[in-house]
């Protein structure tokens, strides 16, 4: 494992918001752009820039609005994303670029593929979830029950979600490595539990002790909008796509994988019945490698 130099930067969008942005690796390499997890936002990741560094590229991250140091956009919908990112390329001198998403990133990538066509060389969704409206799936079938109440409660009103995600968050803010597999309860299965140890559950508890350092805005609207329409449709995307689910995920189902797989024209799916949502995070190396031979 490599030290890697962590440049923070602000970037102030066309409409007056800041977002803010981990920038890591060669200045004049490709950029991977990585669309944290929710309720995440950016912190050095070794696992992750070491991969991308390797292949002589640098990592852009950034804080989804409402995470971390960003602005809050009310309303925003999924496809915001690619405004978003095309802000920071542009304010760093930046055109093509790949992407990768985790969890609740995987459609904030998707929505790069979908909307900026000309400038996304390739996209990939480790873990992430399917649109909520998707036709002929289930979106809550097989999620941990936390996530059931959730997503439920997004699906509702934004007033029931800021009530669940209230009795939720308290002391979150401050939880540790060794308290991440307890914390997730339900969403974790015995594969996760397994996985969230040592260094790899170091740095998802410091993602989630970041996302929240602004409050719960970032995470009500991830919620918010992905249990409204995308603002674009899977059918679109003409980029390459690669798509990583585990059949042991309790917080996106692998119904999720195969249904995006199966819509997304050319995608290649990479379906583990051994992984779960944690575990395939593992994975992360041999997705660069992926992207990189698109």
């Amino acid at each position: 494992m490599n030290v890697v130099p962590a440049n923070w930067l602000t970037v102030r969008t066309a409409d007056g918001r800041d977002l803010e942005v981990l920038r890591q690796g060669p200045e004049d390499g490709l950029p991977l752009v990585f669309h944290c997890g929710t309720p995440n936002a950016p912190v050095e990741f070794p696992l992750l820039t070491d991969a991308v560094v390797a292949r002589g590229w640098q990592l852009i991250a950034y804080s989804r609005p409402g995470y971390a140091g960003s602005t809050p956009h009310d309303g925003r919908a999924v496809a915001d994303a690619a405004s978003d990112v095309a802000a920071i390329l542009d304010q760093l001198g930046l055109d093509r670029f790949v992407t990768l998403g985790w969890s609740g990133g995987g459609p904030h990538a998707l929505a790069c593929a979908a909307l900026l066509p000309d400038r996304c060389r390739a996209a990939a969704s480790l873990a992430g979830v399917a649109p909520f409206d998707a036709d002929g799936l289930d979106f809550l079938a097989g999620m941990g029950p936390e996530n059931v109440e959730e997503f439920g409660a997004a699906a509702e009103s934004r007033a029931a979600l800021e009530t669940y995600l209230e009795g939720h968050a308290p002391n979150r803010d401050e939880m540790t490595g060794p308290e991440m597999a307890a914390a997730l309860g339900g969403l974790a299965s015995d594969v996760d539990r397994a996985a969230l140890t040592g260094d790899l559950a170091d740095v998802i508890a410091a993602m989630f002790r970041r996302a929240l350092t602004a409050g719960l805005a970032g995470w009500r609207d991830d919620d918010l909008a992905f249990a409204a329409p995308w603002g674009f449709q899977a059918a679109d995307i003409a980029v390459p796509v690669s798509i990583w689910q585990g059949a042991q995920d309790r917080m996106v189902p692998f119904s999720h994988g195969r249904w995006l797989a199966a819509h997304i024209p050319g995608a290649r799916a990479h379906l583990y019945d051994d992984e779960g949502h944690i575990s395939l995070v593992r994975q992360l190396p041999r997705i660069v490698d992926a992207l990189s031979d698109t």
